[in-house]
C-alpha cells in the first residue's frame, strides 16, 4: 500500500513539472527536443527569441523581423504541426499517439540577420498545465473551491493517462526483451550446430587423410 502511494505521489510530482529553459542557436540552425507525451494530451509551448547585440554584448529583448519555424512530429514520424511563427508567441498541439514527440525550432533564414546568434526562451507545458484556469473560472463562473476541484480532477485524469502510457511502455519493453532473448537463444543454437558440424567434418577429413596415407 505504501509503495503504491509513493508511486502515485512521485508520478504526481513528475506531471506537475513544466519544462522551462533557454538555448543559443545560430541563425538558421535547427534545434530539436524530445517530449514523452500520453495520447489525447494538450501541449502548449511559449517561446521568445532574442538577438545578440555586439555593441552592448547582450541580447535584444525584441527582435522584429525574425520568425521561428516550428515542426512537431509524433512517434510515427508524422508531422503534427509545421508553421512559421513570429519572434515571440505561443503554439499548441494535441497528441493523438502516445510516445516521444519531437519538437524542432529554427529561425527563418534572412540575409539581414544571417550569421547572428539567437537566444530562445522556451516553456513547455503539458496536460493540465496547458489549461488557463483563470479563463475557465471566468467563463464557467466557478467559485474558488469549484475551480480547485476542477484542477484536481484534471490532474487525476492526466495521471491516469500517464499510468496507461507507462503500462504500454512496459509491455513494449517486455515484448522487446522476450524477442531479444529468443533471438539470442536461436543464435546460440545455430553457433552450436555450426561448431558440431565443423568438428564432424574435420574428423571425417582427418580419417580420410590417415586412411589415404595408410596410417590407420
Amino acid at each position: 500500500m505504501f509503495y503504491k502511494l509513493s508511486s502515485f505521489i512521485a508520478l504526481f510530482l513528475l506531471i506537475d513539472v513544466t519544462s522551462a529553459l533557454y538555448f543559443h542557436i545560430a541563425e538558421g540552425e535547427r534545434k530539436c527536443f524530445i517530449e514523452e507525451i500520453p495520447d489525447d494530451t494538450t501541449v502548449i509551448v511559449n517561446y521568445k527569441v532574442e538577438l545578440y547585440d555586439p555593441r552592448s554584448g547582450g541580447f535584444m529583448p525584441s527582435t522584429p523581423g525574425i520568425g521561428m519555424h516550428v515542426e512537431v512530429r509524433d512517434p510515427n514520424d508524422k508531422i503534427v504541426l509545421s508553421r512559421v511563427y513570429s519572434s515571440e508567441g505561443m503554439y499548441s498541439f494535441t497528441s493523438t499517439t502516445p510516445g516521444e514527440h519531437v519538437i524542432c525550432m529554427y529561425s527563418n533564414s534572412t540575409s539581414w540577420f544571417s550569421g547572428s546568434q539567437l537566444r530562445v526562451h522556451l516553456d513547455i507545458q503539458v496536460g493540465e498545465h496547458a489549461v488557463d484556469y483563470a479563463s475557465v473560472a471566468k467563463k464557467d463562473k466557478l467559485s474558488e473551491l469549484q475551480l480547485r476541484i476542477r484542477q484536481l480532477l484534471d490532474q487525476v485524469h492526466q495521471i491516469t493517462k500517464e499510468q496507461s502510457y507507462q503500462r504500454q511502455r512496459e509491455e513494449r519493453f517486455r515484448q522487446t526483451s522476450e524477442s531479444t532473448n529468443q533471438r539470442v537463444l536461436w543464435w546460440s543454437l545455430l553457433q552450436t550446430g555450426v561448431l558440431i558440424g565443423i568438428g564432424y567434418w574435420q574428423m571425417r577429413h582427418l580419417k580420410s587423410f590417415f586412411e589415404a596415407k595408410k596410417l590407420v
